[in-house]
């Protein structure tokens, strides 16, 4: 696989040994994940399959954050756009997070600082998760009028359970470093100095195992996990569009952009 720096704008991808790393590369945006970036992630994901050297992929962040989510200032497909493209456009990072769970290898996310939202859902896309100190979770989509996407909620249900599920995503509340290890969001918790050395670390572990096997068993685990999940969650993109649409979107908008508390009617 080709791994040039010119052939990805918002990822770096580098490779030592049977140990690959993508990082989310727009720090200046603390990683926020536009339709282009998530194009990157899904093509980036998806080329794994012609690599049977790589055993293990870390995705990580440059900069202080996993990622801040899906990018606020990307306007998506037009609003006057045909229904039927607005369907295909916003399953983007649906595909992205379909790609990274279909890859073969072992994939861990070494974690520091936001993962939100749409962050959130590529963490917990990965096998494993490594935090720093400074990690912290939350998805707001609900707090905007809308709904969690992407096909992630089966994800963090595997994680948490049902209660603490909606506690995340009914309820919008962020979690930190210590919670998301309690919770069993996070499988190691270290410094954000030492965070690489332990992705690595436990990177090591993983790649030294019979490969055939441990891709195998990565596979069934999955979709034992997420069999449910995978047969309902397809409805998501259309659930978005649906409140995407009603008067209390609009009005989380108006009151996030104005620093006041909405009032919201059900329409």
């Amino acid at each position: 696989m080709t791994r040039a720096s010119d052939i990805y704008t918002h990822l770096r991808i580098s490779q030592s040994g049977s140990i690959a790393t993508i990082t989310l590369s727009r720090p200046e945006r603390a990683n926020a994940l536009s339709q282009g970036h998530l194009a990157e992630l899904e093509r980036a994901a998806l080329s794994f399959r012609e690599l049977a050297d790589v055993r293990v992929v870390i995705i990580t962040g440059a900069g202080k954050h996993f990622s801040s989510g899906a990018d606020l200032e990307d306007s998506g497909a037009p609003a006057d756009a045909p229904l039927v493209q607005r369907r295909r456009w916003v399953r983007m990072g649906q595909r992205a997070i379909e790609a990274i769970l279909a890859m073969d290898q072992i994939t861990i996310a070494a974690w520091r600082g936001a993962a939100m939202g749409g962050g959130a859902c590529v963490a917990t896309a990965c096998d494993f998760r490594v935090g720093s100190h400074s990690a912290f979770m939350q998805y707001p989509e609900v707090d905007l009028g809308i709904n969690l996407m992407w096909k992630s909620l089966p994800l963090i249900l595997a994680l948490v359970g049902p209660a603490k599920a909606k506690r995340l995503v009914v309820g919008a509340e962020r979690v930190s470093d210590q919670t998301l290890y309690d919770w069993g969001v996070l499988d190691y918790l270290t410094t954000d100095e030492a965070l690489m050395d332990k992705a690595q670390e436990m990177a090591k572990e993983y790649a030294a195992k019979p490969p055939i096997a441990a891709q195998m068993i990565k596979q069934s685990a999955n979709h034992l996990a997420y069999a449910l999940g995978s047969s309902i969650m397809h409805m998501d993109s259309d659930q978005y569009l649906l409140s995407a649409s009603s008067d209390d979107r609009r009005t989380a908008v108006a009151a996030k952009l104005n620093q006041r508390d909405p009032e919201f009617t059900g329409n």
